[in-house]
């Protein structure tokens, strides 16, 4: 696959899977806006701009990784499907399910996948894995975002 097409196609899935769980959550946003908050939490015009950027960097990783040709890609591989799948099922959980308590351990074990995924990117290409680095610190910040939901919402 040449370097462009991966440039491309990676970060192109990354904000398919993001855009497709924006839409199968839109209707779910007015009852969120109801939910109380963290004083923290940012505006709603923040998300899809952070979530964009975000994206962008996870697909632009993976295409750096994927590059090179060994065990340690397909591995990355895996991990980058595996974090962008559960990535996409936290939102239907947090949103549509309003199941904040279960999308909060969610969310921990994406972060904990996120990390194996940054790791794995280090051994092939450090690029890769310092592009994730605003990626763990967001889904930290939407961790305690998270949380403060299940305190203020019990």
């Amino acid at each position: 696959m040449k370097k462009l097409t991966r440039l491309i196609l990676f970060p192109a899935a990354a904000l398919a899977a993001g855009g497709l769980a924006g839409w199968l959550t839109k209707d779910a946003m007015a009852a969120y806006e109801e939910v109380n908050k963290s004083p923290l939490t940012p505006p709603a015009v923040v998300f899809p701009i952070a979530w964009t950027v975000l994206y962008v960097l996870m697909g632009v990783g993976m295409a750096l990784v994927w590059e090179r040709d060994g065990p340690q890609e397909r591995q990355a591989l895996g991990l980058w499907i595996a974090q962008l799948a559960m990535n996409f099922g936290w939102s239907l959980i947090f949103f549509n399910a309003q199941a904040y308590g279960f999308a909060l351990l969610w969310l921990i074990l994406l972060w904990l996948l996120i990390l194996a995924m940054t790791l794995t990117f280090h051994t092939v290409r450090p690029l890769a894995a310092y592009l994730q680095i605003p990626y763990l610190a967001w889904v930290a910040f939407a961790g305690y975002l998270n949380f403060a939901v299940c305190r203020l919402n019990p």
